[in-house]
């Protein structure tokens, strides 16, 4: 009776693995596909920052009786800092040179087009240099604005890191009027302003810009900007305060300015697509 049971176990057992062997695996669902981000596309962006100005200035009178300049004052380094707001726009293609990895690997470059405008509160004092330290004003950079374009590499397919350059433009509000801080003097005007100005020059930067993936199209960039700007002449000229000459009229001094920015701006992105899938895939 044992050897019997013996057997019908042993018969049962192979029979069982012969009907699982039968039987169709089922096939495991497959993995969702991994997102790719696309850098190829227009975006626009709002931003806000903190910059810093300098002006290299040197003083000069012209006297028009003997027909000559003489100089002044000795150059003068004065500067400012304030806050910066604004935004812009641009358009980015990533590209990529053959197949495989690597630092040249398929769609691991970004280049685009970019301009923006930002509204500033950089301000700082300057002194006059009819009367030297007896009188100041404040004087700020009230806008920037520039076009260009930049050139990135992707560390990964999320995070640009970016170098960009071009044309750029600055407004001065210039000084309304020249007061005295000196006891005896507090509060006294010059009678004297220097006006406003429009500057041009180049900027250079970099930054980082980096996909979250949380929400589609969406992005955050960090960028620090230097700027350089042409020399210009900028003639003081006489108020209605109490001055010697008619309002507006030139008090035969000038200063030439040459005018430097360094800013950092951070941004929130918004990254659309006009004409669909990229053409290459960051897969690396």
């Amino acid at each position: 009776m044992k050897k019997l049971a013996l057997a019908l176990a042993a018969v049962a057992a192979f029979g069982g693995q012969a009907l699982a062997a039968d039987m169709a695996v089922k096939a495991r669902p497959a993995p969702p596909p991994v997102p790719v981000a696309n850098w190829t596309g227009c975006y626009i962006a709002g931003s806000v920052g903190y910059g810093l100005f300098d002006n290299e200035t040197s003083g000069t009178r012209f006297t028009p009786a003997v027909g000559a300049t003489f100089i002044t004052s000795a150059p003068v380094d004065y500067g400012g800092r304030g806050w910066l707001a604004g935004g812009g726009g641009g358009c980015d293609y990533q590209f990529g040179f053959g197949g495989g990895g690597g630092i040249f690997g398929t769609g691991q470059f970004v280049i685009g087009f970019l301009g923006d405008y930002y509204w500033s509160n950089m301000r700082g004092q300057r002194i006059s240099l009819i009367a030297g330290d007896l009188f100041s004003g404040q004087e700020k950079v009230d806008s920037q604005w520039a076009v260009g374009g930049r050139i990135g590499w992707l560390v990964n397919p999320n995070t640009l890191t970016y170098v960009s350059g071009g044309y750029t433009e600055a407004t001065l509000t210039g000084v309304g009027n020249f007061f005295s801080p000196v006891a005896g003097f507090a509060g006294a005007p010059l009678g004297t302003f220097l006006p406003g100005r429009t500057v041009q020059g180049w900027f250079l930067g970099g930054g980082v810009e980096y996909q979250s993936g949380w929400i589609p199209g969406l992005t955050w960039k960090t960028e620090y900007r230097f700027s350089e700007y042409n020399n210009v002449d900028r003639f003081e000229r006489f108020t209605a305060l109490g001055a010697p000459g008619a309002p507006g009229s030139l008090t035969g001094f000038f200063t030439n300015d040459k005018l430097f920015t360094q800013t950092v701006m951070t941004s929130l992105v918004y990254r659309f697509n006009f004409w669909g899938a990229p053409p290459v895939a960051a897969r690396y």
